[in-house]
């Protein structure tokens, strides 16, 4: 009897380990040969194009569970943007949100938290309470949340997505693609604090009486990963979406379907080897660099610097030779006040003699109007030269 459960307790630690011990990535040689996936449908995608880098059924509609939050959170952010919201608003929880089973925060009744720690507990903990709760608190009711969840993917141009509800428990005619899916990504990433959400690896609520473990592991297992969301129902199997940066190459790959406990990190680690083995991103324009300065008329200042907010470069295959160059075209003459932001122009990437990207450029900082007597005195001086 003691020796049964001896045996016992070994098969236990062992099955222990199998479930939390880090994957150990397996980095293939540099080659052209693409690599293969277990997940029924995968897309990995460079992050500032929105380049394919490699697909396997991208546009085919998959039930995503939890990955729904990412759109949650990238509507959630939109309104945060906009100024309808406050990150230290309070947000009370509703009969509705209570009611909501799956991955929670156990949310009661009248219970109130902040804005930002909602979006945490959804980002974090993949708490549905939280997603109702919030979807609320914007738009009144999970309903008319989920509009703006479809309306923002159709202004997007997703053909193959379509949400039920704003937490991604099973419902009929809920689905999404591998694309479709990168591409929310693609967009939700251009908010800092999509990426310091994501990222969070553990986080207390409750005074530290309620512990928030990130589900998404290769935030510990794979270096450079920052931000993404896990997802995992009966009916949608393991799916994943997320983001890792090396050197300046930042990449977005979205798994979905993978049958296997632990698959989505997997065929997630395969597909960011391959990808980071044979390409590389050469950076044109530095974030926020200043391209050239454009003319300013009746303002403070006689010119404002025109930048790339994002940056520019090109995905290089390892190995490869293109002949790449920039033309830069400016509106000739700005009349202030300008706005810091307002586009003044657009930066073309030129490969082998075509245009393979347009980066608009803006203005570097406000520029004011003048006062008349600034303007008085160059005229002045304009004339006297």
């Amino acid at each position: 009897m003691r020796r049964r459960c001896c045996w016992l307790v070994v098969i236990f630690v062992a099955t222990f380990l199998l479930q939390v011990a880090p994957i150990t990535p397996i980095t293939p040689a540099a080659g052209s040969v693409k690599p293969e996936t277990k997940a029924p449908s995968a897309v990995l995608m460079e992050a500032n194009s929105g380049e394919i880098i490699y697909e396997k059924n991208p546009h085919q509609r998959r039930a995503p569970a939890s990955v729904t939050k990412v759109a949650t959170l990238l509507v959630a952010l939109d309104a945060l943007h906009d100024g309808k919201v406050q990150l230290d608003d309070r947000v009370v929880t509703s009969e509705a949100a209570w009611e909501m089973g799956g991955s929670e925060i156990w949310l009661e009744p009248g219970e109130d938290m902040s804005y930002q720690e909602m979006l945490i507990a959804i980002a974090v903990g993949s708490a549905n309470d939280a997603c109702v709760a919030v979807a609320e608190h914007i738009a009144g009711s999970e309903k008319a949340f989920v509009g703006l969840m479809n309306e923002k993917a159709k202004d997007m141009g997703l053909k193959n997505t379509h949400f039920v509800n704003a937490h991604g428990l099973p419902a009929k005619g809920h689905y999404t693609s591998a694309y479709d899916m990168a591409m929310l990504c693609k967009e939700a990433i251009q908010y800092p604090e999509f990426m310091k959400l994501t990222s969070i690896k553990h986080y207390k609520l409750r005074g530290g009486k309620t512990q928030l473990d990130n589900t998404n592991k290769l935030l510990w297992w794979y270096d450079g990963t920052d931000g993404g969301k896990t997802g995992w129902t009966t009916e949608a199997n393991y799916c994943l979406v997320s983001t890792v940066k090396r050197d300046n190459l930042r990449m977005i790959c979205s798994v979905f379907g993978v049958p296997e406990i632990r698959g989505h990190f997997q065929e997630s680690v395969t597909l960011y080897n391959w990808g980071f083995a044979n390409y590389a991103y050469e950076e044109l324009v530095k974030p926020g660099q200043v391209v050239k300065q454009v003319r300013v008329g009746r303002g403070t200042v006689d010119q404002v610097g025109a930048v790339a907010p994002e940056g520019a470069g090109v995905l290089m295959q390892k190995g490869e030779e293109k002949d790449i160059t920039t033309e830069v075209e400016l509106i000739c003459f700005l009349s202030a006040p300008v706005e810091k932001g307002d586009i003044v122009g657009e930066l073309k990437i030129i490969v082998e003699g075509k245009i393979l990207e347009r980066v608009p450029l803006v203005a570097q900082k406000k520029v004011p109007k003048g006062s008349l007597g600034r303007m008085f005195k160059k005229s002045f001086k304009s004339l006297t030269n």
